[in-house]
């Protein structure tokens, strides 16, 4: 049986696959979304979802089911050596979204998923990848269904969002180079009392002699905690029992909490492993198919599903046949310096955390509590978790001084730039005239309407992902004619 070749195939309904099929079914592009597993995710595992993340729902459509959802976490306080060291307070971020919205990764699918069915679209489950291989026009699958039945797919695009053991990785051969992280770490998800608990919207690092200890607040009065509990042996351990939570608690957090009512423990080791190309021809990678690593400070689930809004726009424009298929290629370069960049700054959060010198800890102690004494450097902080600062100054689509940082989350129109059923340009310009002539040029690049641009004296050419790509003097029209047709099939 041979599928539909207009349909884009995505492998891996998790939180990364669901916001690409939602990008590509906004923009009116037919996917088929399959995943292996017979049910969505039933745990918290990935818990928070970021500013930026949350500024690009907007463009998707379903923030408000997510801040319906979620717990807003204000800010995060790390104490070491019996005294608290300061922290980051997350209403600093220049964002709408000012806050961690802590929401479980079960509940996160689960508002996806019905976001995704207002576009007619519905998860296949028990249906596997099997093999691919590349065609003239595009890709052609094997996969298998839970009665034994096999299917052959050509696709145009095959998308591989199937997380850390990723069959479409496997398929291209791309290595996953990287090592795991030295600690064997405990999970807990459960409900704290006492007159210790942390308050129920910050989230509490304790950075404790014998290892690190953090409590994540999660909706409807529960947490998480996370910690090391030695280093591992390579021996595979027994889930942690309530008792041992208890007793971590008390070791580094202190006697005044109590544990209670677990839903999750496990166990887990941290792996930092990446891809150095996020794709081969028409078949890409999204997500932890591409890149794992450390939980700390919550960046994983975020960077995927940025990972999958940066492909979903440009995939559309290149189906609708308004941009040249050469738009794919500035994919893998933009999120994977980005890739890089987070696990660098997760591995150095980890790394310092699990300190087992006591010297070096004492230094570390003392060094956090002068620093985090600086607004500057709290404020760097959240900005650094919320993913706000990401940018892609090297892009190949960026063009001019200041190309590739993130624009303005709204403007005088009162809608992010980007917004609506096709991923265009928007102008922003003083000489509407103009702009408007050149968006007749081409229409299926930019939006129909240039916006007043807030930077006097300049001219903005805004992704459709709500970043900058051409930076422009207000009269360089031709800068902005050349950039377009460098994208577009004209």
């Amino acid at each position: 049986m041979a599928g539909r070749m207009n349909e884009v195939l995505i492998v891996g309904a998790g939180p990364v696959g669901l916001t690409l099929a939602c990008e590509l079914a906004r923009y009116r592009i037919s996917v088929r979304l399959i995943d292996r597993a017979p049910q969505a995710t039933q745990t918290s595992k990935a818990l928070v979802v970021w500013s930026r993340t949350l500024e690009l729902m907007d463009r998707m459509g379903c923030t408000e089911a997510f801040l319906a959802a979620g717990l807003r976490a204000r800010g995060a306080t790390l104490r070491g050596g019996g005294q608290v060291l300061g922290g980051p307070d997350f209403t600093d971020i220049a964002s709408p979204y000012a806050f961690g919205l802590m929401i479980p990764q079960s509940d996160t699918e689960r508002l996806l998923a019905e976001h995704l069915r207002t576009f007619g679209i519905a998860v296949e489950r028990e249906v596997e990848l099997l093999a691919f291989s590349p065609t003239p026009n595009g890709v052609e699958a094997r996969l298998s269904h839970a009665d034994g039945r096999q299917e052959t797919v050509e696709t145009p695009y095959l998308i591989g969002c199937d997380g850390a053991h990723s069959a479409v990785r496997h398929g291209l051969g791309l290595p996953f180079r990287g090592s795991a992280q030295g600690d064997d770490w405990l999970l807990a998800d459960i409900r704290l009392d006492g007159a210790e608990a942390p308050p129920g919207d910050r989230i509490a690092v304790y950075l404790h002699r014998d290892g690190p200890f953090v409590i994540f607040p999660i909706p409807g009065g529960r947490a998480r905690v996370v910690a090391t509990v030695g280093r591992a042996d390579g021996r595979p351990k027994p889930d942690p029992t309530l008792s041992e939570v208890q007793a971590l608690v008390e070791s580094r957090a202190g006697p005044g909490i109590r544990v209670s009512d677990p839903v999750w423990l496990s166990r887990f080791r941290i792996n930092e492993r990446k891809v150095s190309e996020y794709g081969r021809g028409r078949v890409f990678l999204v997500g932890d198919a591409a890149h794992i690593h450390s939980p700390a400070g919550g960046q994983g689930m975020n960077t995927g599903m940025q990972d999958a809004v940066n492909l979903a726009w440009k995939l559309a424009l290149v189906r609708h046949g308004a941009a040249a298929p050469t738009l794919l290629d500035s994919y893998s370069p933009e999120r994977n310096a980005v890739g890089e960049m987070v696990l660098r700054n997760a591995g150095r959060l980890t790394a310092m955390a699990t300190l087992a010198n006591p010297v070096a800890q004492a230094v570390r102690n003392a060094a956090l509590r002068f620093l985090l004494g600086f607004p500057a450097v709290r404020r760097r902080m959240a900005a650094t978790m919320s993913e706000i600062e990401i940018g892609y100054p090297a892009s190949p689509l960026s063009v001019g001084p200041g190309a590739g940082r993130r624009w303005r989350q709204e403007d005088a129109a009162g809608s992010p730039p980007g917004a609506g059923a096709d991923p265009r340009f928007v102008l922003y310009a003083a000489d509407a005239e103009r702009g408007t002539a050149l968006a007749a040029r081409f229409p299926g690049l930019i939006q129909p309407t240039p916006r007043d641009n807030p930077e006097p004296g300049r001219l903005h050419l805004v992704r459709p992902d709500g970043y900058v790509g051409l930076a422009a003097g207000a009269a360089d029209w031709t800068a902005a004619e050349h950039y377009l047709k460098e994208i577009g099939t004209a």
